[in-house]
């Protein structure tokens, strides 16, 4: 693995870690794509840091189960803007 691949699996597992954040806001903040980032914290990362894998799984699967209520939530507040 390069050594910037590298950098970059690290930088986004500790942000992820420290803001529970989503692929979604994360592949935002550096300026990669979301599969990228999805490729980078599970294939990428227990090659690097097994522990910290561990760690970014849980977020994952947290926010994957999460998901629709998210979305459910984003469809209100358009409807609720256009009767405004």
């Amino acid at each position: 693995m390069q050594e910037y691949i590298r950098k970059r699996v690290l930088d986004i597992s500790s942000y992820m870690l420290e803001s529970k954040a989503t692929v979604r806001q994360a592949a935002s903040i550096f300026g990669v794509s979301k599969s990228t980032v999805h490729k980078d914290m599970t294939e990428r990362l227990p090659s690097v840091n097994k522990k910290l894998a561990a760690q970014i799984k849980d977020i994952l699967e947290f926010n994957k189960a999460e998901r629709h209520l998210r979305g459910g939530e984003a469809t209100r507040k358009k409807y609720q803007e256009m009767v405004e």
